[in-house]
């Protein structure tokens, strides 16, 4: 069976070389395998249309099959989501075994992982663009400072909805539908996950933002938080379909985020957000590390993934 899978998802990917014009990428051999405790993982390497050439780890878990359809959870900065043995602090999320264990227990959905790698330019493909409508010139110089190449989070999001996207529906057994997609990340990846199911509530349904960096630079600011809850306020998708998780610690970097947390939560309950459609969960004690978030994941897992 573990053969004619493989055979299997190695001919959709040739099929979708033909298929997907658009995107050039490749299957590619991982040089130092993944240490997995749960699941297989597949790299993709894009050299996309957007935002350059890009590594995706898509995790599989165990016993997937073609017959089975999946919901999928796109994240960023995946090079730490799997193996701490191949990250650059020797940390990582252990998304392998959360997930599969809480599949295992019938907790939430049979779910892929789709991790997108983060580059050179992760402040200026992270941070949301449009927010910088609301803010002066000199808060907006300081966030450049962050960018050298420029604003880049509408580029990096358009290559995952219109190049990836495309590309994982039509190369794994996935569910293609909104309710069935969600995006998720820390910190600057909480910043362009809440930015996604902004621009594109009719392709996520679900958005997970853990440690969100809502002063969007190192030194602590009220501006650019501001900023974030206008285009917040002024852009979120309806509750009645649509699910947004935050969570945030309160030591070392995460102190800086309780504040901004609850201007925030103030305003999806404006929108009608309720109990059902968001959650804020304030962890005492946690600082701004890969070793809390992956405490921590289940619960954003449980909440947006839950059967």
């Amino acid at each position: 069976m573990k053969t004619r899978t493989k055979f299997l998802t190695s001919l959709v990917l040739i099929l979708s070389t033909i298929l997907l014009p658009s995107s050039i990428w490749s299957q590619i051999e991982i040089s130092h395998p993944l240490k997995l405790a749960e699941g297989s993982v597949q790299r993709i390497h894009f050299e996309t249309k957007e935002i350059g050439e890009r590594n995706v780890d898509i995790w599989l878990p165990k016993g997937y099959s073609p017959q089975q359809k999946y919901s999928v959870l796109y994240m960023h900065d995946g090079q730490m989501l799997y193996d701490a043995t191949t990250s650059w602090n020797k940390k990582s999320w252990h998304v392998d075994s959360t997930m599969q264990q809480l599949i295992d227990n019938n907790i939430i959905e049979q779910t892929i992982v789709v991790g997108i790698w983060n580059s050179a330019n992760r402040h200026a493909e992270y941070f949301p663009q449009k927010s910088f409508e609301y803010m002066s010139d000199s808060a907006k110089n300081a966030l450049l400072l962050y960018m050298p190449s420029g604003a880049l989070a509408d580029k990096y999001l358009d290559f995952i909805v219109h190049e990836l996207k495309p590309f994982v529906d039509a190369t794994y057994s996935v569910h293609t539908d909104m309710r069935h997609t969600h995006i998720a990340g820390s910190s600057m990846g909480g910043l362009i996950s809440l930015y996604a199911i902004c621009q594109y509530p009719n392709i996520f349904g679900g958005a997970g933002c853990i440690s969100t960096h809502w002063i969007g630079v190192l030194d602590r600011n009220n501006e650019i938080p501001n900023a974030l809850n206008t285009y917040v306020n002024n852009s979120l998708p309806t509750p009645k379909n649509h699910k947004i998780y935050f969570d945030y610690g309160t030591v070392g970097l995460d102190a800086n985020y309780p504040e901004f947390q609850h201007i925030i939560d103030q305003t999806l309950k404006q929108h009608n957000y309720d109990k059902q459609s968001t959650i804020s969960l304030e962890f005492v004690g946690n600082d701004h590390s890969e070793d809390y978030w992956s405490a921590r994941l289940h619960y954003m897992l449980e909440f947006l993934l839950t059967k």
